[in-house]
């Protein structure tokens, strides 16, 4: 009786690990509230878009959700999750999305970072498309930025303006 308690409490708190993202509710993108539908795909597979308008004679901007016509393969009833949206550098509340940023090396650095890209399909997915519109594949660009980086590194530490942090070499010298 106690072995099958233990594949049991293992399948629930996997369960319970597993993002809302992965669930596969069902996604009514008109239904999100508006700090959930950007980087959203409705149960039909469309990606959900934040949208603003303004009531004639009103000050102030209201926001709405609708499904847009673009068609993700392979994903379905997806919301981004939290950690996906902070360690890939995207922004819910955006109105539409560029590939400018993708020109903006803060922004490509948190994209191509260890935390997102492997991490967050749906980010990458979206990116990967917006870059191949502007001809440009995403898994180039992230490993032309990890090489420049590494470069610039490496010639930082060679060119002796970075001093090592480790043992007795980053101690001061003793006064003569």
């Amino acid at each position: 009786m106690a072995s099958h308690i233990i594949p049991i409490a293992l399948l629930l708190s996997l369960t319970l690990l597993l993002p809302t993202s992965s669930l596969g509710a069902n996604v009514i993108c008109e239904k999100l509230p508006q700090n959930l539908c950007s980087l959203s795909i409705s149960s039909t597979g469309k990606r959900c878009l934040l949208e603003r308008y303004r009531k004639s004679g009103e000050s102030t901007t209201n926001y709405y959700c609708k499904t847009s016509e673009v068609e993700v393969e392979r994903v379905s009833g997806w919301i981004e999750t939290d950690e996906c949206v902070k360690a890939c550098g995207v922004d819910r509340m955006a109105i539409g999305i560029s590939s400018d940023s993708l020109l903006d090396s803060q922004f490509t650095a948190k994209l191509c970072s260890p935390a997102c890209y492997p991490s967050c399909p749906n980010v990458i997915d979206l990116y990967f498309n917006l870059a191949a519109g502007e001809g440009v594949f995403l898994p180039d660009l992230c490993e032309t930025r990890r090489s420049s980086t590494h470069r610039s590194m490496v010639e930082l530490v060679s060119s002796g303006s970075a001093s090592p942090v480790s043992g007795d070499a980053a101690a001061p010298s003793p006064a003569p």
